[in-house]
């Protein structure tokens, strides 16, 4: 298999259900690479029986941070992965009643390593650009909402992502819109059901 999946898990050990870090596997010599990024096959193999409609793609400087995003009527999966550059990429389970709900997992996205992250409907999703420019493509498993765009504040506390440790000497760069997201209420918020529907207010 061209693929290697790992499932993704937090301290404890528990699974974040249908979150998966993704290794395909690469050729090179010194003209250059190839490697397959999504194979249909492979991917319902490992269990992911996914269909992408939509695939975007966009390039960001040293110290950009475009989060943390979801829709809500039309919920996006999302294959995920760094073209070019480093970039510190982050889910955020918003799945009511899910093992891991409220948590995060974040994973290094590595333009050399060529290694992916799938991130399933139900999550809120960001990234924080690592190295001097950064291309970040992704693939979609709904087309794009605005009416029903929804963001929660970068550095909330209660979900507690640490992105100091992975660039303690960059300065965030947020957009306007992604300096004024709400904060996450783990007691009384309403996001997502088990299957991904949006139950919010």
């Amino acid at each position: 298999m061209p693929f290697e999946f790992k499932k993704c898990a937090d301290e404890n050990g528990t699974i974040f259900d249908g979150l998966f870090e993704i290794q395909p596997k690469v050729f090179g010599d010194a003209r250059g690479y190839f490697f397959e990024v999504y194979s249909e096959k492979d991917f319902i193999e490992a269990g992911l029986k996914v269909k992408f409609v939509q695939d975007n793609q966009s390039s960001s400087s040293k110290g950009v941070l475009r989060g943390l995003h979801f829709q809500k009527e039309h919920p996006q999966g999302k294959l995920v992965r760094a073209v070019s550059g480093k970039v510190y990429d982050v889910a955020v389970d918003l799945r009511k009643g899910s093992s891991t709900y409220g948590k995060y997992y974040g994973v290094i996205l590595d333009g050399e390593k060529q290694n992916q992250f799938y991130i399933p409907e139900g999550f809120a999703h960001g990234f924080y650009v690592l190295s001097e420019s950064a291309v970040f493509a992704y693939k979609c498993t709904d087309f794009y909402d605005p009416s029903g765009e929804g963001g929660l504040m970068w550095n909330d506390e209660t979900i507690g992502i640490d992105w100091a440790s992975v660039a303690p000497d960059i300065t965030p760069l947020l957009s306007p819109k992604d300096q004024n997201h709400p904060a996450f209420d783990l007691q009384n918020g309403k996001y997502f059901d088990l299957n991904a529907k949006w139950i919010g207010k």
